[in-house]
């Protein structure tokens, strides 16, 4: 199977925030970024297991600054890392007040899509075609983020017994 860049596949979607988005106070309701990063990101995933996926798990989403209505949204993803049929996605939100062009980092999370074949069974992706030392710096911490997953299911799973 052909490999597959990081630029292949990430994708950055900008929406304004209406009223519907947001409380009283005209704060945006975090639910509403959460439902944003996970479409962004299963967009990356799809692009570059060429198929339906699923989100496996979502960790790390950290909010750092408000979003307010009227701000644009903008929702950057790309692909960290490539396993068997997993893939991790990474995805900042800036939000900019586009009146007075303020911008500010407003989230960042690190997102596990597994790629579905035909009968709805995991399927194998292509591996990622790391171009540049950023790249390859992400794909390696990553690959640490992806050992505290698995040690942290295996703990998870002795305590349900």
């Amino acid at each position: 199977m052909k490999g597959k860049t990081i630029d292949q596949s990430s994708v950055f979607i900008v929406q304004q925030m209406t009223q519907a988005d947001a409380n009283l106070a005209g704060n945006v309701h975090g639910g509403i970024i959460m439902k944003l990063i996970d479409n962004t990101a299963g967009i990356v995933a799809s692009r570059h297991a060429s198929s339906n996926v699923v989100t496996a798990s979502i960790d790390r989403l950290d909010f750092h600054n408000p979003v307010y209505v009227g701000d644009l949204l903008k929702v950057n993803a790309s692909i960290n890392y490539v396993g068997r049929s997993s893939m991790e996605i990474g995805a900042r939100v800036e939000a900019e007040n586009f009146l007075t062009g303020e911008r500010r980092h407003t989230a960042s999370a690190y997102l596990t899509y597994v790629a579905l074949d035909s009968d709805g069974k995991p399927k194998n992706v292509p591996p990622l075609s790391l171009q540049t030392e950023d790249e390859k710096r992400r794909h390696r911490e990553a690959e640490e983020r992806r050992k505290i997953r698995l040690e942290e299911r295996k703990r998870e799973g002795k305590s349900q017994r």
